[in-house]
């Protein structure tokens, strides 16, 4: 059974809902320990004085911002518990907004909120109201003691709760001098019609389910390949493709692959389907003519053609 990491309340206008805050997502990925490649023994990381080299005791560690290179602010438990945001335990909705308008960019971690006990109605009340208005909700949480920008938003039948970046935390594209010879290049109207032409052969219906992590899966099958004892035989790492000679080649050679090589123009004839071997009729009879013709001249004294022998052995 799912165990809740948070529970408060949704908080907009006067209204109060009840809820709990469950983990959404559980990304994965391969985890590995470091080893000593002698003894193969874990390695322990050890909290050490970079100055003495000694190791440092947990309770003598403090917390220090560095200010300028070896110069640090010290801060006490204390001072960061007094500005400590813990108090609140409601997600403070301040504004609705069109979901178009967020950019995922500033997207974070996702949750799932469900109601508790009482609160079922009200929480069905914003999720169909939300639903129906197709906003958002923009707010902020407190999740762990760190305040956080939160999306609310109907997710089929469940309110999900996405913590969000602030706007000073994301990087603002100008700053990548690249991106000048961008705005110096042009495509031409064929070639931006060709680019329309594969994006929309290539466009179907998102379902996720479909997308595997092929690395993670591979690295899974060596472990357990490896911990029975097998031999890897490290292969070689594949060349990289040639470069496509041009942009408007590209294009042609990936709309060819993405249609097929056997896609017939419209006006062109039908393909006819082979037909179904016969017992009997026009093709077993010209069989059964030249298996006569052929015991007619084994009993001749004939010798049957290497072409035929060939054939019988197969």
């Amino acid at each position: 059974m799912a165990r809740s990491i948070w529970s408060g309340a949704i908080s907009f206008g006067l209204v109060n809902v009840p809820v709990k805050l469950y983990t959404a997502t559980s990304p994965k990925s391969v985890r590995f320990h470091q080893l000593s490649g002698k003894t193969g023994a874990r390695i322990r990381q050890q909290r050490v004085d970079s100055t003495t080299g000694d190791e440092v005791p947990y309770e003598d560690i403090v917390k220090g911002y560095e200010i300028t290179p070896d110069r640090y602010v010290i801060i006490e438990p204390d001072e960061l518990d007094a500005l400590d945001p813990k108090a609140t335990k409601t997600i403070d909705i301040e504004e609705f907004v069109d979901l178009a308008e967020i950019d995922p960019i500033y997207y974070d971690h996702n949750y799932y909120l469900a109601p508790t006990a009482g609160g079922a109605k009200a929480y069905r009340l914003l999720l169909d109201a939300m639903r129906e208005s197709g906003k958002v909700g923009i707010g902020k949480v407190v999740i762990r003691s760190k305040q956080q920008l939160c999306a609310l938003r109907p997710t089929g039948e469940v309110l999900t709760l996405t913590t969000m970046l602030f706007g000073d935390e994301v990087l603002p594209p100008d700053r990548l001098d690249e991106l000048d010879t961008v705005t110096e290049a042009e495509a031409t109207q064929r070639e931006l019609n060709m680019a329309q032409q594969l994006i929309e052969s290539l466009s179907a219906e998102f379902e996720p389910e479909k997308f595997k992590d092929e690395y993670r899966e591979r690295v899974l099958e060596l472990i357990e390949r490896k911990a029975a004892g097998e031999e890897i035989a490290v292969q070689p790492a594949a060349e990289e493709p040639a470069a496509a000679p041009d942009l408007m080649a590209a294009l042609e050679a990936s709309l060819a692959a993405v249609r097929g090589e056997d896609e017939a123009p419209k006006d062109a004839p039908k393909r006819k389907r082979p037909r179904e071997p016969a017992a009997d009729g026009a093709d077993a009879g010209a069989d059964a003519s030249a298996d006569a013709k052929q015991r007619a001249a084994d009993g001749a004294g004939g010798k049957r053609p290497a072409r035929a022998k060939a054939k019988a052995r197969s």
